[in-house]
């Protein structure tokens, strides 16, 4: 079957099967279930705060391991040339 949608970036499988196999992939067993667009679906871990808890440690090394860049501030130069227009002798207008 297949994955019906993710819940916190967990997986909701069509089939008991497919969430137990998740389950037991990620060192857990059992699964619970969720309501989604009027059908059931599976999930790997006894309850969601276990599959949750699960995938903790992935979520914390990936924002860990994300590589981050130090922001720079942009500089800018501004040049002037030239003198103000004036009236060019002609007097006030």
């Amino acid at each position: 079957m297949s994955v019906l949608t993710l819940i916190a970036g967990i997986p909701l499988y069509s089939t008991v099967q497919e969430a137990a196999a998740w389950a037991g992939a990620n060192g857990l067993s059992g699964f619970h279930t969720h309501g989604w667009q009027g059908q059931t679906g599976y999930m790997g871990g006894s309850s969601h705060s276990a599959a949750v808890q699960a995938i903790a440690p992935a979520v914390v090394q990936a924002i860990v391991s994300t590589p981050t860049s130090t922001p720079t501030t942009p500089t800018s130069t501004t040049t002037t040339t030239g003198g103000g227009g004036g009236t060019g002798g002609r007097g006030g207008y």
